[in-house]
């Protein structure tokens, strides 16, 4: 039997014709005619197809996405996923082989945890050996970087994970896994292919995408929307509870309209990832992260659309209230320990749910008398009062120092006053995140967004994907895009890949200003040892002591202008004198263009 391998079937030094259609041909043509605008990609030896088909899509760019090179994996990610939470359009992250999978780090979780539609793609090592299909291995690395299985590196937090093992049905493997992106609970998903797949010359097809829709949630029953409107409409303190539902920028307006028809619901916010009520409106509660008086109080809530209505440790519902759960994931199905004490529970659409509530306590006649009468009045006036005095108390804790020095609380109102009105908000504050929720005090529909997860570092790659998708979506009206702040903790600037975030702002002409609230290091840990340990060691110990300490305080803007060759406003500033003169001489950089850092030095607390 002869030792040799097999002739060469395509050799790997075939070069590529101009008409050659390919694995990789078809999976950008299925990615853009399923609405994907934007990949943002992090190259390397797994992608000769993938290069190729970029080259000969730049011939017809009208019909294929823009290619934006991100020197960091993270910040890649974390771009498409900004991108997509604004627009609800997923986009696509090219990255490479298993190495390039592990650099995405917690962008993925963050995509996972947010509920942000995202397609990861990254090639495999080659599968053949001696040259017997092009795309056969060439380089030292792809013995090295061949794993058993690699897409488990992130399969438990993608909605739908599959390697591609022929071309011939790429287009239906990306439109399955766009599927899943896109359904409730909207997430990741990642496909992997080794060369020799992406290499395959396959005949041209096309799909009908008008079959491959996502899932569409459904309404509740009669017979649901009959006992909850009942239980709202004689409750004496409702309550909602949301986190996501304002990703629809619908719902704002449509819970609004709720809470006037039940006068006297108040809207509870704590999830922080979207803009669920606005701040104006008296039933307002403001984002508080599982811990509100408001809980306990409530005698009926209704849990719209969120991961942790309260933190049972903290606090915990009135032992007779009437608790009902609508989600578009009611069970949470990725969290090992999750529950409530629920007396219902359902899997809607939050808009519908909210909207078919509404309409029943507007025409049921019996309901809609117990929603009349002096003692409604009596609530509404009291409700506005209260409103009022929120307002006033969260305006004077958040006055400066005498000496001037100053809080988050301060800053953010002085950016809210100074930036403009559809300023949206990129929000990654951690500790702060409170204050600054307090004081931007958000009206607007899809002008907050938080990454909704725990992996630092979103929210650079997250502002530049915002506003990309801003000037994207402004373009086809023939207007401009919208003004975009990043406000971010010092400690989670770095995780951010500042060098890569402000180089890609630089190089594609993506201009945001970027507040740094710096407290001098990372405050979380700490709360988190004082939450569980309130008298230990620790808690008399320094910030220094327990390794939370920045200490010398990094040039935050300067890292970010050296990162984008010069061309960056950056400054500093650590009292109420300069505040405003530099705020509006960093507004003014990137109305004109040009991305702004401002290092701002924040006393603790207000």
């Amino acid at each position: 039997m002869s030792s040799q391998p097999p002739p060469l079937t395509q050799p790997t030094t075939t070069t590529s014709s101009p008409d050659m259609y390919t694995t990789s041909s078809a999976f950008f043509e299925a990615l853009f005619s399923a609405g994907v605008s934007h990949v943002f990609v992090n190259l390397g030896s797994d992608h000769p197809s993938i290069i190729e088909a970029m080259v000969r899509g730049k011939n017809d760019p009208a019909n294929f996405p823009r290619i934006i090179t991100c020197p960091n994996e993270m910040v890649a990610m974390s771009m498409a996923d900004g991108y997509a939470r604004l627009t609800g359009q997923p986009q696509a992250v090219i990255v490479h082989v298993d190495v390039g999978t592990q650099g995405l780090g917690a962008a993925v979780h963050n995509s996972s945890a947010g509920r942000a539609p995202v397609l990861v793609f990254a090639g495999i090592s080659p599968i053949t050996i001696e040259g017997e299909l092009r795309g056969s291995r060439t380089e030292y690395i792809h013995w090295i970087q061949d794993v058993p299985d690699q897409k488990q590196i992130v399969g438990q937090y993608c909605r739908y994970a599959a390697e591609l093992k022929t071309g011939v049905n790429v287009k239906q493997m990306v439109n399955r896994a766009l599927q899943f992106a896109k359904s409730q609970p909207q997430g990741p998903v990642y496909l992997c292919g080794s060369r020799e797949v992406m290499e395959m010359e396959i005949p041209k097809y096309e799909l009908n995408q008008a079959h491959w829709k996502p899932v569409e949630l459904g309404a509740l029953s009669k017979g649901a929307v009959q006992e909850m409107a009942g239980a709202l409409a004689g409750a004496k303190k409702p309550l909602v509870v949301t986190g996501y539902a304002g990703r629809n920028h619908a719902i704002p307006q449509a819970l609004v309209e709720l809470a006037n028809t039940v006068k006297g619901l108040r809207v509870l916010d704590t999830g922080g990832s979207d803009m669920c009520f606005p701040a104006d409106h008296p039933g307002w509660l403001g984002l508080r992260f599982g811990n509100d008086q408001s809980v306990a109080e409530a005698d009926v809530i209704l849990v719209l659309d969120c991961d942790v209505p309260w933190i049972p440790t903290q606090i915990k519902p009135n032992k007779e209230a009437r608790i009902f759960h609508v989600d578009v994931d009611p069970l949470k199905q990725v969290m090992p320990v999750f529950y409530l004490e629920a007396e219902a529970r359902y899997r809607a659409d939050p808009l519908t749910a909210v909207e078919q509530l509404t309409e029943k306590l507007k025409t049921d006649q019996e309901l809609k008398k117990q929603l009349e009468g002096e003692e409604r009045e009596k609530r509404w006036k009291e409700l506005q009062a209260q409103h009022r005095q929120k307002l006033e108390e969260i305006a004077e804790r958040a006055k400066p120092l005498e000496n001037g020095e100053y809080g988050t609380g301060h800053l953010c109102r002085r950016l809210r006053a100074l930036c403009p009105e559809d300023t949206v908000w990129a929000i990654e504050a951690v500790t702060n995140t409170l204050f600054v929720h307090d004081n931007l005090q958000p009206t607007l529909p899809g002008s907050w967004i938080n990454c909704g997860g725990g992996g630092l570092g979103w929210s650079g790659g997250g502002a530049l994907g915002i506003k990309l998708a801003t000037e994207v979506e402004a373009k086809a009206k023939g207007g401009k895009g919208k003004f975009v702040v990043q406000i971010v903790g010092d400690g989670t600037f770095l995780f951010s890949v500042p060098g890569s975030v402000y180089w890609i702002s630089k190089r594609y002409g993506i201009p945001v200003l970027t507040i740094v609230l710096n407290n001098k290091g990372w405050n979380a840990p700490r709360r988190s040892l004082l939450l569980v340990h309130p008298d230990g060691l620790g808690s008399k110990a320094s910030n220094e002591d327990i390794n939370i300490e920045f200490n010398p305080s990094p040039d935050y803007a300067g890292i970010a202008k050296a990162a984008a060759g010069g061309d960056l406003f950056a400054a500093r500033v650590d009292n109420t004198a300069d505040l405003d003169r530099v705020l509006k001489e960093a507004i003014a950089a990137v109305e004109g263009g040009q991305s702004a850092v401002v290092d701002c030095k924040v006393v603790m607390g207000s």
